[in-house]
C-alpha cells in the first residue's frame, strides 16, 4: 500500500482537521444494539445492517474500535464502517463504555489498555458468528488498546486478523506531545470532553477515587486527568504506572495474528516514540508513511479530497 497527501492538505494538522469538515454528516444510521456486560452495565454496538438476516451471517466480519472520545458519527468511524460494507461485509463497532450517546452505569469507564470488554464483545461475536472470517481495525487509542488484546489473548484472539492506524503506542511520550505547539488544541478539545464526561458521572467517581468536583474542573492536562482519575479507577498506582503497563509498544511482538500498523511520521498527537526501534515478526506489516496526520490519510486534492483509508483497508483483505 502506498499513500500520498491530498495537494495543498499536506501539512500534518490540515490531514488532521480537514475530515471533520468534510464529512459533517454520517454516511448512513446504523442500527444499535445495548449488549448487557457481567458487571451490570452496557456496551452499544454500531451496526451496517441486522446482523440476525440469513443474509447477513453469511458475510465475513469487519471490526471497528474507536478512538478516545469518539463515537459512530466521528468521520472515521461511519466512513470505515460504509466502505467495509459497501465491499460486502457484515461491519458493527464496539462503542466503549459512555461513548455510545448514554453515559454507562458504573464509574468504571474505559482506557488505552482496558481490553475486557473487547474480550466479551468478541465472544458474544463468535457465538452469534462462529463461521465468519473476522478482522479488526482500532483507531487511536482503539489501535493500542487493540494490540494489548491480540497480545493477552494471542492463544485465542477470536479475530483472524487487524489493523490499528495512528495508535499511540508510547502514552507517555504522546502524553507530553500533545501538550506541545498546535497541538494543545486537540488536548483541550479532549480533555474539554473528559471533563464532561466526569462531572456527568461525579456522584459515582465520588465513591470510587478521592476526587472533587473543582480537582476535575481545575484538570489541564490529559496526563493530569489520567493521574487523577484513569489510572485510581481503574487499577493503577498513577498515571506513569499506567502508561508503563499500557503502552502497546511493549506487545507487539507478542501478537500472533497477521497485524498491519499504519503511521505518519508527521502525526502531531505523537513522537518517534511509538515508532518500534526493535526488529519485528513477519506477520506485522508496518506501513510507516511521513506524511497523514492523525487518523488523516487524505489523498486527491484539497478541492476533491478522498478517504485513503476507505479505499485501502477493503482492498487490503480482500486479497489477504
Amino acid at each position: 500500500m502506498h499513500f500520498t497527501p491530498a495537494v495543498g492538505l499536506k501539512n500534518p494538522h490540515l490531514q488532521t482537521l480537514a475530515p471533520r469538515l468534510i464529512r459533517r454528516a454520517a454516511l448512513f444510521e446504523p442500527i444499535w444494539q445495548t449488549l448487557d456486560t457481567p458487571d451490570g452495565d452496557f456496551l452499544e454496538l454500531a451496526w451496517s445492517e441486522n446482523w440476525q438476516t440469513e443474509r447477513a451471517q453469511v458475510k465475513p466480519v469487519f471490526v471497528l474500535f474507536h478512538g478516545l472520545e469518539g463515537c459512530f458519527y466521528s468521520p472515521y468511524a461511519n466512513g470505515l464502517l460504509n466502505a467495509f460494507t459497501k465491499a460486502g461485509w457484515l461491519a458493527v463497532m464496539m462503542h466503549f463504555r459512555g461513548c455510545g450517546g448514554k453515559p454507562n452505569r458504573l464509574a468504571r469507564s474505559y482506557h488505552s489498555g482496558e481490553v475486557s470488554d473487547a474480550r466479551f464483545f468478541l465472544k458474544y461475536l463468535q457465538q452469534q458468528l462462529p463461521e465468519q472470517r473476522k478482522v479488526a481495525v482500532g483507531i487511536s487509542l482503539g489501535g493500542n488498546m487493540l494490540v494489548n488484546y491480540l497480545a493477552r489473548y494471542r492463544d485465542d484472539p477470536i479475530l483472524d486478523a487487524a489493523t490499528v492506524v495512528s495508535a499511540p503506542l508510547d502514552l507517555a511520550a504522546c502524553a507530553q506531545r500533545i501538550e506541545q505547539g498546535f497541538s494543545k488544541v486537540y488536548r483541550t478539545y479532549l480533555l474539554s470532553s473528559m471533563k464532561r464526561n466526569a462531572l456527568r458521572k461525579y456522584s459515582l467517581l465520588k465513591n470510587e477515587i478521592s476526587i472533587t468536583r473543582q480537582g476535575i474542573e481545575q484538570l489541564t492536562t490529559l496526563y493530569d486527568f489520567d493521574d487523577l482519575i484513569t489510572a485510581p479507577l481503574h487499577g493503577f498506582r498513577n498515571a506513569d504506572d499506567y502508561y508503563q503497563q499500557c503502552s502497546g509498544i511493549h506487545y507487539l511482538k507478542q501478537v500472533s495474528v497477521p497485524l498491519q500498523v499504519i503511521h505518519a511520521r508527521d502525526d502531531p498527537f505523537m513522537t518517534e516514540a511509538v515508532i518500534p526501534d526493535f526488529a519485528l515478526p513477519k506477520h506485522i506489516n508496518y506501513q510507516l508513511f511521513d506524511h497523514g496526520g492523525h487518523v488523516g490519510f487524505l489523498t486527491g486534492s484539497a478541492i476533491k479530497p478522498e478517504f485513503w483509508l476507505e479505499a485501502a483497508l477493503p482492498a487490503y483483505y480482500e486479497f489477504m
